[in-house]
């Protein structure tokens, strides 16, 4: 069953689509898209891993950030606190929901959201299994990219997304490689080895703060978002059977 829903965060409304399963409660797993993305992601990536995840037993909530997709806000106003935020208010209300046991719960992000998400982990101490899809690591190469083309103006006009100066000023306070070693939980990164958007090497930072309890799985030949059947298919395989494992209740001796 796929729900409409909305909750607040900060006093705007947030706008998803709750994945139910036949049996609950059941496992809970946010999923936070990517930069300019929303709640589907391109190619119905986002679409295709709830339903996937679903079939599997494991409720899934994905939503758009405010400012985003159907959710209250201005992109404008769009900072990664902000989607923090969102992405804590996602947590709250997913874990609240009666179809889902609030003590086996994950969160999946995408690029920009794999920040938010690993900030969210370090963070939240109910997450239980984290993954992470072509995550940005070193949010520094943003600020040198954006700092000059926004110069002394307060909004930078991305392709009709105006970016403005809040997010670049916010961006000083994210490390989301120190956010993360707040958390101890089982974690994968799925990272595809042509990602021309975020370098896979990105990924692989993140696997070495996590230490031993991160797998990293790369899918050969793939871009930032897993765009050809065979890709996205291995990326929704992979991180279905990490979180099945990985949110499993665990077993009685």
């Amino acid at each position: 069953m796929e729900v409409q829903v909305s909750f607040p965060s900060d006093g705007e409304v947030v706008v998803g689509v709750l994945h139910i399963p036949e049996r609950t409660p059941a496992p809970g797993v946010i999923m936070c898209h990517g930069f300019t993305g929303h709640k589907a992601e391109t190619h119905r990536l986002f679409v295709g891993a709830a339903r996937d995840f679903c079939q599997h037993g494991l409720t899934a909530l994905r939503f758009d950030f405010r400012g985003s997709g159907d959710s209250a806000g201005e992109f404008q106003e769009m900072t990664v606190s902000r989607e923090i935020a969102d992405a804590e208010a996602a947590f709250g209300f997913l874990a609240a929901r009666p179809e889902v046991n609030p003590s086996r719960l994950g969160v999946l992000g995408l690029s920009l959201g794999g920040c938010v998400a690993a900030c969210l982990a370090g963070r939240e101490q109910r997450v239980r299994a984290l993954a992470l899809w072509a995550p940005l690591a070193r949010v520094n190469r943003l600020i040198d990219r954006m700092a000059p083309e926004l110069g002394s103006h307060q909004v930078l006009d991305m392709q009709g997304w105006a970016l403005g100066r809040p997010f670049l000023d916010d961006l000083h306070g994210i490390d989301p490689l120190k956010e993360i070693e707040g958390y101890h939980g089982p974690s994968l990164v799925v990272h595809g080895t042509a990602d021309e958007s975020v370098p896979p090497s990105d990924g692989s930072d993140y696997r070495v703060a996590l230490g031993g309890r991160c797998r990293l799985h790369q899918v050969q030949s793939a871009d930032h978002v897993f765009s050809s059947l065979t890709w996205k298919a291995e990326a929704i395989e992979v991180t279905r059977e990490f979180l099945v494992e990985a949110l499993a209740p665990a077993q009685r001796v």
